[in-house]
């Protein structure tokens, strides 16, 4: 397009092709509608201007998330496995966590700590995800499990079963935070990992999702507690649903609001360290 041929446009045109749309804009017609006499169009100027800058914005935001996967892949490493997992805190359910392989040229926009990104944003990046991962895999530790070898050993289990279900055997882990015993893959445990590295956060919204569509269908089969609402956090809906309704088979034993409601004695709490 010449930029004698922006003005026979309409502002309501304009805006559809080149903000809402994004056509490409060459520097003359750019020119053109900044220096156009309708209002409309210098607005329509301004808002390319905004969105390109946004988006170099979100490519260094990315190149910096990308640090650890890139120092890995120069070294050849090109197998490099992102683990997250969802559900620590919550008083119900199970702990879920998510592994997955991204490829090196792969920069999915707004990925984040899942903790971070509205659910609808990340129902949308858990699809483009699992569309465009090299491999991707969800492990879980049962309620049951977190009971018996209490919730952190249990985070730790569901991590392990997410990385050995891996259909591609990963060449190194980068973990939030953690550390997985008894695994001969190499692996760093990054803090704060979800909001540093594009492959734990990656992971991090695959078990997001995948734990809040599964409390979801808890829901429906123990109603009255509301966990399609809350997911089973300690909210003070559910603290209220828990004392009036007691306890339902998907609420954690070894957790003190449930123990007191079924009247037990406080857990004794176990000191632990990846040494232990």
């Amino acid at each position: 397009m010449r930029p004698d041929e922006l003005a026979r446009l309409s502002i309501d045109e304009l805006r559809i092709r080149f903000v809402e749309e994004g056509h490409p804009l060459s520097p003359e017609c750019e020119e053109a509608l900044r220096t156009d006499p309708r209002r409309g169009a210098r607005a329509v100027a301004a808002a390319v201007r905004r969105r390109r800058r946004a988006n170099r914005a979100e490519g260094q935001r990315l190149r910096n998330l990308l640090r650890h996967e890139t120092r890995l892949w120069a070294r050849g490493v090109r197998l490099v496995a992102g683990v997250d997992e969802a559900g620590m805190a919550p008083l119900a359910g199970p702990v879920v966590a998510a592994a997955c392989i991204l490829p090196p040229d792969y920069r999915p926009r707004g990925v984040d700590d899942s903790k971070q990104v509205p659910p609808e944003e990340r129902r949308r990046l858990a699809d483009d995800i699992r569309r465009n991962a090299v491999a991707w895999a969800i492990g879980r530790a049962e309620v049951e499990e977190i009971d018996r070898l209490n919730i952190y050993w249990a985070g730790i289990l569901s991590l392990r079963r997410a990385v050995l279900a891996l259909p591609t055997r990963p060449e190194h882990l980068l973990i939030d935070a953690r550390r997985i015993r008894d695994l001969d893959i190499p692996q760093d445990g990054i803090v704060h990992g979800d909001a540093l590295s594009l492959t734990i956060a990656a992971a991090s919204i695959l078990a997001k999702t995948a734990r809040d569509a599964l409390m979801e269908r808890m829901d429906a089969e123990h109603p009255g507690y509301g966990f399609a609402r809350h997911k089973g956090y300690p909210t003070p809906d559910h603290l209220a649903a828990l004392k009036e309704r007691g306890a339902c088979p998907i609420h954690r034993r070894s957790f003190a609001p449930v123990r007191e409601v079924l009247g037990l004695a406080p857990a004794q709490v176990e000191m632990f360290s990846e040494e232990n």
